[in-house]
C-alpha cells in the first residue's frame, strides 16, 4: 500500500482539541449538502437547549486533524427573529454558557454544546446579492469565518462569473467556491476551514464594505457607548458592534432584555435612537437596514460580471454532469459498474480460459500415486491456484481499478455511493473495491487497504468474502441455470446484497465505534501514465506472492495428504452433521465441500466425482441443489482469501471472518431450505 504524506503545520487538533465548526446559512443554500458530503456514518441530533429545531452534529477527519462539524437550523437573519432562530443565534454567541441576561429564560440549556470555533457561512451564488446581507450582519458576531460560495454551477449556467478573489478581499475572510451536491470544491474548503481554526484570532477583518456609511456611525455613536458600559458588556457577552447594531435596529431580544435588567439604560436608548431618527432622513433602523443592503449591491457589482468563466473544459463539465449529478451521476457510476463486470465475465474468463484452464487441463493426466509425486503435483496445483488470481483477475482488474483512480472517475463513483455506503457503516471508498470482488475477493481486499485504514477496513474486508466472486459466480451460472432456471438464479444473485446488508448491521454492532466523517476529495481529470499504473499495481498485488502463495501451497499439499491417506471416509464421517443434518445434502459431498476453500471450481469438479455422476438432478432434487449453491455463495471463498485477511487483519479478524463465513453460510442455507422443503412437501 502506497504510503501517504501529510503535511503538518503544528499539533494535530483530536479529540478535545478538535475545533468546533458550525455551518451557518439560509434555506435552500446548500448547507445541508456541504454538511452531508463531510458527515460520519451516524451524526447526533439534539435540540438547542432543548428548544426549537434540531441540529446534527459529527465528528470529521481532515488528514489526519479532525473537526466537530454542526450543522444548524437555517437562519436569514440577525433581526426579528422567531423562538427558534432566536435559540440559535444564543448557540453562535454563547454555546452552553450563557450570560446573566439570559439565564432566567425556560430553555437554559440542560447539556454542554460548546460555541463554535469557526462559523462556516454558505452563500448561494445565484442569490449572492441577498445573501451577502446577511454575510454582513454574520461578521459582526467576531467570530473566524469562512465563506462556501456554493451552486457555481448554476451560477455559470446563468451566464455569471463571480471573481472569487474580489469577494474575499471585500469580505475580510477566504471565500471557497464550491458545488456541494457534486462534491465540487469541498475538500479545498474543509481545508481552509481547518486552517482558519488553527489561528483563533483570525476573525473577519471589516473594511469598507463591511461598516455601516460614515454618517449612520455618527448618528451610532451614543447606542455605542450604552453598549460599552462595563455592567451591560459583562450582562450581555456580545461584540460591542453586534449589540449597537441589535439596539439601533430596535431589536425585540436585546431590546426586552435591556428595559428589564437596565431600565435607565433603556430610557437613553430610546433618546438616542430618536435623536438618530430625527438627523436621519428616515428612521434608524429603516436607515440601517438601507445602508447594509446597498453595501452588500455595491459589493455584488463589484465582484460579479455577465459571460463565462474561463477555466474548466466544456467535456469536463459534461463529464462532472454524468459523474456527479445528483439525478445522473448514479448512470455514470452504472458505467463504472458495468465496466467492472464487463472485465470480470469477458476479460477475465478469456484470461482464465486462455491460460489456467489450458495449465489445469494439461496438468490433469499427471496422476501420481508415490508420496513424493502427490506432494510435488499439491505444490504444482498450489501454483496453478496462484496463476488463476494473478492472470486473470489480479492484473486486468487492479490495473482497471488504478486507471479509475488516476484519471479521477473513483473519486467521482465514491462520492455519488457514499449515502449508500453509509447505510452499512462505511463510506463511499470502498465501491470499487466491492465492484473488484465480484471477480476476485484477494484483489478487492488488497484494494481496500489502499482506502480505508482501522475499523472501515475490518468492517469493509468481512463484507467482501460474502461477496460472489466469479468462481462462486460461475458455478451458480451453470449448475443454477441449469437445473432452476434464469428466476432461480436471479434470485441466487439477489441474496448477496440481502445478506451483505444483514450481516454489516451485525457488524455495526460488533464494531460500535462512530466512524469519522471524510471529505471526498474530486481532483481534477487526468489521462493516467504507464508509470504510474504499472507501480501502482504492482505494489498493491506484491503481496500476492509473498503472502497468499506459501498457505495456498500448504493448504493444496495438506489436502492432497488426507485424500492419499484415505481419510475422505472420516472427512465425511466427522461433517455429517453439517452437511446431512444441518444442509440435508449427501454425506458424501463433505470432502469436496472442504475442499473449496482452494478454488471453489474444484469443488465442483469433487461433487461430480464424489456422486458418480455428471447430473446432479439425478441424485440431487432442487431444493438440495438451491440449499447446495446457497452454502457454497457464503462460505470461507478461499484460502487465498483468508491469506490475505491475514495479512490485513491479523490472526484473529481472519479467524474470525473465517467462523463468521461459516456461520452465515448456514444460517442463510438452512433459511433458505427449510421454507423450501415446507412449499414441496405442500405439493
Amino acid at each position: 500500500m502506497p504510503a501517504r504524506a501529510f503535511p503538518l503545520h503544528g499539533p494535530i487538533p483530536r479529540g478535545t482539541k478538535r475545533p468546533r465548526v458550525a455551518i451557518v446559512g439560509r434555506a435552500g443554500s446548500g448547507k445541508h449538502s456541504i454538511f452531508r458530503a463531510a458527515a460520519s456514518t451516524t451524526t447526533h441530533h439534539e435540540r438547542l437547549a432543548g428548544a426549537g429545531p434540531a441540529y446534527e452534529e459529527c465528528l470529521v477527519d481532515v488528514g489526519l486533524d479532525q473537526i466537530s462539524l454542526v450543522a444548524l437550523p437555517p437562519l436569514d437573519s440577525l433581526h426579528d427573529l422567531d423562538a427558534d432562530a432566536c435559540v440559535t443565534l444564543k448557540y453562535l454567541l454563547w454555546g452552553d454558557h450563557w450570560p446573566p441576561i439570559a439565564r432566567h429564560e425556560a430553555h437554559v440549556p440542560d447539556h454542554p454544546f460548546a460555541a463554535p470555533d469557526v462559523l462556516l457561512v454558505v452563500l448561494d451564488a445565484t442569490a449572492l446579492e441577498r445573501d451577502l446581507e446577511f454575510a454582513l450582519e454574520l461578521m459582526q458576531l467576531g467570530r473566524p469565518m469562512v465563506f462556501a460560495l456554493n451552486r457555481m454551477d448554476e451560477a455559470r449556467a446563468r451566464r455569471r462569473y463571480l471573481n472569487v478573489r474580489a469577494l474575499a478581499d471585500g469580505l475580510g475572510a477566504p471565500v471557497v467556491p464550491t458545488v456541494a451536491h457534486m462534491g465540487i470544491g469541498l475538500a479545498e474548503l474543509y481545508g481552509v476551514v481547518l486552517r482558519t481554526a488553527r489561528d483563533a484570532r483570525r476573525a473577519p477583518r471589516p473594511g469598507d464594505t463591511a461598516l455601516p456609511s460614515a454618517h449612520i456611525q455618527a448618528q451610532l455613536q451614543p447606542i455605542a457607548a450604552l453598549a460599552r458600559q462595563p455592567d451591560v458588556a459583562v450582562a450581555f457577552a456580545v461584540p460591542e458592534t453586534l449589540l449597537t447594531m441589535q439596539l439601533a435596529e430596535h431589536d425585540g431580544y436585546f431590546a426586552r432584555e435591556l428595559q428589564a435588567h437596565f431600565p435607565e439604560q433603556h430610557a437613553a436608548l430610546l433618546a438616542a435612537r430618536a435623536a438618530a431618527s430625527a438627523a436621519l432622513p428616515r428612521p434608524l433602523a429603516e436607515e440601517i437596514h438601507a445602508d447594509r443592503h446597498h453595501r452588500a449591491a455595491l459589493l455584488y457589482e463589484a465582484v460579479t460580471r455577465p459571460g463565462d468563466e474561463v477555466g474548466q473544459p466544456r467535456w469536463q463539465r459534461w463529464a462532472d454532469d454524468l459523474f456527479l449529478h445528483p439525478r445522473w451521476g448514479f448512470v455514470g457510476t452504472l458505467a463504472v459498474f458495468a465496466l467492472v463486470l464487463f472485465f470480470v465475465f469477458e476479460v477475465s474468463a478469456y484470461l482464465d480460459h486462455l491460460t489456467v484452464a489450458r495449465l489445469a487441463a494439461w496438468a490433469e493426466p499427471w496422476q501420481p500415486a508415490s508420496l513424493a509425486g502427490i506432494v510435488a503435483r499439491a505444490v504444482f496445483d498450489g501454483f496453478i491456484g496462484l496463476a488463476g488470481i494473478v492472470i486473470p483477475y489480479m492484473i486486468p482488474l487492479v490495473l482497471l481499478l488504478v486507471w479509475l483512480e488516476e484519471s479521477g472517475i473513483m473519486h467521482r463513483v465514491a462520492f455519488v455511493v457514499d449515502r449508500g455506503f453509509h447505510q452499512l457503516g462505511l463510506h463511499g471508498g470502498i465501491a470499487l473495491p466491492f465492484l473488484l470482488g465480484l471477480g476476485c475477493n484477494v484483489p478487492a481486499l488488497a484494494a481496500t487497504a489502499a482506502v480505508t485504514r482501522g475499523r472501515d477496513r475490518t468492517v469493509a474486508s468481512l463484507l467482501i468474502t460474502f461477496l460472489p466472486c466469479s468462481a462462486r459466480s460461475a458455478i451458480i451460472l451453470a449448475v443454477g441455470g441449469k437445473y432452476l432456471g434464469g428466476l432461480g438464479v436471479f434470485a441466487l444473485f439477489m441474496l448477496a446484497p440481502v445478506v451483505v446488508s444483514l450481516v454489516g448491521k451485525f457488524l455495526k454492532r460488533r464494531y460500535p465505534e462512530t466512524t469519522p466523517g471524510m471529505i471526498q476529495d474530486i481532483p481534477a481529470y487526468a489521462v493516467p501514465t504507464a508509470k504510474a499504473l504499472v507501480a501502482n499495481t504492482w505494489a498493491r498485488s506484491r503481496d500476492i506472492v509473498t503472502i497468499v502463495l506459501p498457505l495456498l501451497v500448504a493448504g493444496s499439499v495438506l489436502l492432497a495428504l488426507l485424500g492419499h491417506f484415505g481419510a475422505d471416509a472420516w472427512i465425511d464421517r466427522a461433517l455429517t452433521p453439517v452437511t446431512v443434518w444441518w444442509l440435508g445434502l449427501p454425506a458424501a459431498l463433505g470432502v469436496p465441500l472442504l475442499f473449496g476453500v482452494l478454488r471453489k471450481e474444484l469443488s465442483l469438479l469433487m461433487v461430480f466425482q464424489a456422486l458418480g455422476t455428471q447430473e446432479l438432478r439425478d441424485v440431487l432434487d432442487p431444493v438440495q441443489i438451491t440449499t447446495f449453491l446457497v452454502f457454497l455463495t457464503f462460505y470461507v471463498p478461499c484460502v487465498s482469501t483468508f491469506a490475505m485477511m491475514w495479512r490485513l487483519l491479523g490472526r484473529r479478524d481472519a479467524v474470525f471472518s473465517v467462523g463468521l463465513s461459516v456461520g452465515v453460510a448456514l444460517l442463510v442455507a438452512a433459511a433458505v431450505r427449510w421454507p423450501l422443503e415446507a412449499v414441496a412437501a405442500g405439493w
